[in-house]
Order: C-alpha cells, then structure tokens, then sequence
C-alpha cells in the first residue's frame, strides 16, 4: 500500500475529501444529483515553523480538522434544511467563519466534559472501596472507554447516522482503492476494506488509551487539581496519538500494525457498507481533489513488483551455479566422488573470476563455506589445511605483462638451459675460445 496523503470524512449524505491546502465536499442532494464544492485552506503548520514541530503540529491539526470537518457538514446539511431558503443560506455565509469557529469550541468542551469529566466524577464513586490510586485510574480509563463505545452505538441506532456511517465507508474504502494502486471505479472501490489506519475513530481510541496510562502517573491528592491536570495533559495527549497515526498510516512494519489493530477494530461500529451511489459520491469528491491517474502512473504495478523479484531470484540461482561450477573446475570432490555443492551463499562473480586467475585458490575463496558431496557429508578441501593456511596468509598479487607468469615446468628446462650453457661454455674454454 502507497502512502496518497489525502484523507477525509463523511458529512450528512455526503462525502469531505482533502489533499494539502485543498478540500472537496461531495453531496448527493434530495433530487439525487451530486453537487461537489472546492475550497482551499492553509494550514497554520505552513505560515508558522513553530507549529509544524512534532507533537505540536497534531494539536494543530486536531483543531484545523474539527474547523473543516463542521463547514462540511453545515454545507451538506443545508440542501436538507427545510425551513432555509436560498436567501437565508446567502445571508448565513458571511457569518459562516465565526458560527464555525463557534462550533468547534461548543464540540470541544461537550467533548472534554463527556469522555473526561464524567469518567472522573464516576470513578470518584469508587474511592470509598478502593484505596489504591492506580486502580482508581484504570477504572476511570475504562468507564472512559465504555462511554466512547457506547455514544458510538448508540447515536448509530439514528437513521441519519446509519446513513452518516455508509458514507464513512465509502470514503475509507475510496482512499483504500487508489492507496492498493487499482483505478477509481464503483467495481474496485466496492472490494476494498471500510476500515483504515488514519481514521479519527482510531484517533478517539488511542486518546483514551494512552490517558489511562499517562493518569497513572498523576500522584496530587487534591481532586480538582487532579482534574485540572488531567484537562491540561489533553492536548499533550492529542499531539501524542496524532503521531502514532501518521506513522501507522505510512509504515508496514509488523508491530506498527499489531498496535493499530484495535482501532481498526472499533471502526467496525463507525463504518457500514456503503452502497454504490454513495461510493459514486465518494469517488467525485476525490477526483476534485486528487489526480488519481497520475498517482496510479507513478505506482508500480504488483505485476512489476512480482517479476523484479522473479528476476533477483534468477540471479541468485545463477551465482549459485556458478560457484559450483569454479568448484568443480578446482578440482573439489567429495568424499564419496559426489559433486560438491556449496552449503551457504554463493560468492560474487569477481571473487569467482578472481579466484580462476589466482590458480583455483578456492581455499581462500570459500574460507568459511562447507563443500558437501551429493550424499550430503561434509568433506574437506582437496588442498591440506597447512596448505590452505599459508595461501590465505601470502599476498595475492596479479600478473602482469611485465611479470609473466612462471609455470613449473618452465622453471626445469630453464634450469636445463642453464646446465648445458655453462657446460659448452667450460668446452670453449678448454678448446681456446670459439674459432
């Protein structure tokens, strides 16, 4: 799976996609024509170094998603109001910015006093059984958990939810089609998964996780100060998880996606199969956004991926080859007259060439690698090891032309040469010198 970087979220009968500083809302409108609408937004993280800093930067983000996430909803929501009329919907734009904003902060705080605040007030009830502050935090971490379980199923039982969570689908299986390197199509986008690693339900869940294990670090008697310190390590927290999913969304190492199972897990509630005029919806708002085409072109392709490593295979298997064959040439045999073979890898083509110019010095060349014969014994190297030991000590030095090589053989007729010279020469002497 590539890396595309867009991502998204599901609006009412609708669909939000956004790729860096521009974002698409797809809507399919009650006379069930699709009515797409693109606006750009720069991030804080690309005006301001500071921002952009680890843990910072998902704070950051956080608050930006939550910003863009309401616009689209109240764009999508306005083709269902009844009571809204074109001139009111005009009107409400240009106040759309602070209602927005307005938002945003009221999602904040109801958020904070749900999945928070309660949790701590419930688990106070406890404090008369339990002592321990460690266990009284863990039963905070679990009704803290269980509140976002059960909000999820239970605002899932309303209609427009239910519809909420197949676009949701949708968009998680849209991304998931180009991200796997297949065309944007209803057919291709229909056999992808509904689930994904940068979704904000696992947002949600690793929060909750992650303050039942920084909570119990929080040793202050005072109960409200407690919960004041709890409020601030919030955004801390937040800025924490935001990392762990940009790492998981990108990485395929296997413990990275054993820890991001259980949020794929709990998307299974926030997540329905979508039907094909919703993933329909879902496409149009990525191509708003997002050259598909051009990414796919730039993907390799899983049948090129699977003939490159046919074709390292090849390679290796030749290497192997190979080495048997210098091997053999050298003179190496088994202990039963079996072909030897070489029991760990192959050397490379220069060590082998190396070798047949050095003499077969394949002592030196195997060092450490075993020959076995066919029979699957293993045998010594046909040269004594006294012998192997003072060939892998002496320098290895290649001829050149202006050292030719001198054989044995070469060294006794000139040593004959030699012999019979000085004999003719005594003769002449004897004789006078030559007449």
């Amino acid at each position: 799976m590539r890396y595309s970087g867009i991502g998204g979220q599901a609006v009412i009968e609708g669909v939000m996609m956004r790729n860096g500083d521009k974002y698409a809302v797809a809507v399919r409108k009650p006379d069930k024509e699709i009515e797409v609408k693109t606006d750009n937004f720069h991030s804080a993280t690309e005006k301001n170094a500071f921002f952009r800093i680890p843990f910072i930067r998902g704070i950051v983000v956080f608050i930006e998603s939550l910003y863009i996430g309401i616009k689209a909803l109240n764009f999508s929501s306005s083709f269902y109001d009844d009571e809204t009329d074109e001139k009111d919907k005009e009107k409400s734009t240009k106040g759309d910015n602070a209602m927005t904003a307005a938002v945003v902060a009221l999602s904040l705080a109801f958020a904070v006093f749900l999945f928070m605040i309660v949790p701590f007030l419930l688990s106070r009830l406890f404090g008369r059984i339990i002592t321990s502050d460690i266990w009284l935090t863990v039963i905070e971490g679990v009704i803290r958990l269980a509140v976002l379980i059960g909000y999820m199923v239970a605002i899932s039982k309303v209609e427009d939810i239910k519809r909420t969570y197949m676009y949701h689908g949708a968009e998680h299986k849209c991304i998931n089609c180009i991200e796997n390197g297949l065309p944007l199509t209803v057919a291709n986008v229909k056999n992808q998964t509904r689930r994904h690693r940068r979704c904000g339900t696992s947002f949600l869940l690793y929060v909750v996780v992650l303050s039942i294990i920084l909570f119990m670090f929080i040793r202050v008697d005072n109960g409200v100060l407690r919960l004041v310190i709890r409020l601030l390590l919030v955004p801390v927290i937040a800025g924490i998880v935001y990392e762990f999913i940009r790492v998981a969304g990108r990485s395929e190492n296997k413990v990275i996606l054993a820890l991001a199972e259980p949020g794929l897990w709990l998307q299974g509630l926030t997540t329905k199969e979508p039907d094909d005029d919703m993933i329909l919806v879902g496409i149009k708002s990525v191509e708003a956004v997002f050259d598909w085409k051009a990414f796919l072109a730039d993907t390799p392709s899983e049948t090129a991926v699977k003939a490159k490593a046919k074709k390292t295979q090849k390679a290796k298997k030749a290497a192997a080859t190979r080495a048997v064959t210098a091997v053999e040439k050298s003179g190496l045999t088994g202990a039963e007259g079996g072909k030897p073979e070489i029991a760990s890898k192959a050397p490379e083509r220069n060590e082998l060439d190396d070798a047949l110019w050095h003499g077969f010095d394949v002592a030196k060349l195997l060092d450490d690698n075993v020959v076995r014969s066919d029979s699957g014994h293993a045998v010594k190297h046909a040269t004594s090891a006294a012998a192997a030991d003072r060939r892998r000590k002496a320098p290895v030095k290649r001829p050149t032309m202006a050292e030719p090589v001198v054989e044995d053989d070469d060294e006794i007729l000139n040593a004959l040469d030699r012999f019979f010279n000085s004999k003719n020469a005594d003769e002449i002497k004897k004789n006078g010198g030559i007449k």
